[in-house]
């Protein structure tokens, strides 16, 4: 039987594991073991920050909405609960995007509720 050798293959997997870290610095992007585990470890992270990502957008536009409040003397939690009780189904991302980018109509959203 012939023999096999296993080079071809074992270049190929180096080669795309190696692809993977193009960017990192030091051993992690030359070579083959440190790359590995940093692959690991980048997927373990980015894993569970996209779960914080929601949590940090969601806390971002509580403050745009609060900060588009001040001027009205009304408080984010108050705002929130009007909408509620109003029926008015806007979310959050809707409601920060009209305080930063058009107060006219978070100003009309606001008087609606009040």
């Amino acid at each position: 039987m012939a023999r096999v050798k296993g080079g071809v293959m074992a270049n190929k997997r180096r080669k795309n594991i190696l692809e993977q870290t193009k960017g990192y610095r030091f051993d992690r992007s030359n070579k083959k073991r440190a790359a590995r585990e940093a692959i690991f470890h980048a997927n373990l992270h980015a894993f569970a920050h996209r779960k914080d990502k929601k949590g940090d957008f969601r806390q971002l536009w509580i403050t745009r909405i609060n900060a588009g409040l001040r001027p009205f003397e009304m408080k984010y939690s108050r705002f929130i609960k009007a909408l509620k009780d109003k029926n008015v189904t806007l979310d959050r991302k809707v409601l920060a995007t009209l305080a930063k980018d058009r107060p006219d109509a978070f100003a009309k959203v606001v008087d609606a509720v009040k």
